[in-house]
């Protein structure tokens, strides 16, 4: 379950996210994540930010130690969550989005966060410091799935990471915006496969979770994409 409470201040809205264990009440996270009123996308959560981070805190166990980068990360909730659950995590955004990478660094500021790198990387582009990364085992992507031009490029710097580790997944949610909206084919150039993963099975399938605001009804859905195996 995950609570939110928000104070503005000037410009800055500053939201505190507590995720809580059903099973363990005993156990819960809180985050606290900066958003700049601005209209540029990335300044502030969206509702798919809020069930990717759902699903991390759900799945924690399963991140400590591991290799984290967050693709578009703006406002960085998942990155900022999977990061305070003991992953080694990369933060990043557009290499011409100098205020979303500053949002980023904003928000691990807010969450004391000092190990945590905030990079430029533009989706589609195989630029040194893409090349460069160590090996990741999850990639985060929170609503990245936007705009159809964009579909493949994402894609591609996801590829681009399998090489260095060909069992890396990709974590995304997506929010159902168009019927037309399909990424099969790309997969299928790309031979990625992808699963869809129920949100019931992390605590996400309600239309407002703990009361917040977010995902409101909005209709979020979550997908783990790997590299399909030659037996396929």
């Amino acid at each position: 379950m995950m609570e939110q409470r928000g104070a503005e201040t000037g410009s800055t809205a500053r939201r505190v996210f507590t995720f809580k264990d059903a099973k363990a009440p005993q156990e819960s996270l809180s985050v606290c994540i900066p958003e700049v009123l601005d209209p540029q996308y990335g300044m502030y959560v969206w509702p798919c930010a809020v069930v990717l981070a759902q699903y991390l805190w759900f799945y924690r166990d399963q991140l400590r130690g591991k290799a984290v980068l967050e693709l578009g990360a703006g406002v960085s909730l998942p990155g900022v969550v999977a990061a305070r659950c003991g992953a080694e995590v990369i933060l990043s955004d557009g290499s011409d989005k100098p205020m979303c990478l500053e949002n980023c660094r904003r928000s691990c500021e807010a969450n004391g966060l000092q190990d945590v790198t905030v990079l430029g990387l533009s989706w589609g582009d195989v630029s040194p410091d893409l090349l460069l990364l160590p090996k990741q085992d999850i990639v985060l992507g929170s609503d990245v799935f936007y705009d159809p031009e964009d579909f493949e490029d994402v894609l591609v710097t996801f590829v681009c990471l399998l090489r260095k580790n060909p069992k890396a997944q990709f974590w995304t949610t997506y929010q159902v915006r168009s019927s037309d909206w399909s990424i099969e084919a790309l997969l299928h150039r790309w031979k990625l496969d992808c699963v869809k993963v129920p949100l019931a099975d992390f605590d996400a399938d309600q239309p407002e979770l703990a009361g917040s605001s977010l995902p409101g009804n909005h209709s979020i859905q979550m997908m783990i994409l790997t590299r399909r195996t030659e037996a396929e």
